[in-house]
């Protein structure tokens, strides 16, 4: 079982269960909203358990998915594809250790320029994977 909260606390769940290997989005959308690209890890929604929800909110940030984000500090935690049964934790809101590794780049081609992918794992266009 992992932790994972955001900073402030008023989110804090477990997950339960299998995590895929985690991902790195580049897309423009991952990196307007998080600063950066973010890495995040697929696991059933209904492994999600929350302890505290309280802050918990969700952004509609697209046609087809949606951002959970913490409404008081703003920590990123989820996306999701509208009406699917999985759900993509953010690695950084889970406690270490997370006993996972980083597997693909998605959307490598939208990068920002002002850093390089050089870790080696597969570079992908979409998310396709």
């Amino acid at each position: 079982m992992r932790k994972g909260s955001c900073l402030c606390g008023a989110v804090v769940f477990t997950v339960e269960g299998d995590m895929k290997p985690p991902i790195a989005c580049h897309c423009r959308e991952c990196r307007q909203q998080s600063g950066h690209y973010f890495a995040a890890s697929e696991t059933r929604r209904d492994a999600v358990k929350f302890t505290n929800d309280e802050g918990l909110a969700w952004y509609k940030a697209s046609d087809f998915a949606s951002r959970g984000f913490c409404r008081h500090c703003g920590s990123k935690l989820f996306w999701s594809r509208d009406g699917s049964p999985m759900i993509h934790v953010l690695m950084a809101s889970l406690e270490a250790p997370t006993a996972l590794k980083l597997s693909v780049h998605m959307w490598a081609g939208e990068k920002g320029d002002y850093y390089d992918i050089a870790d080696g794992l597969p570079q992908v266009e979409g998310d396709d994977i």
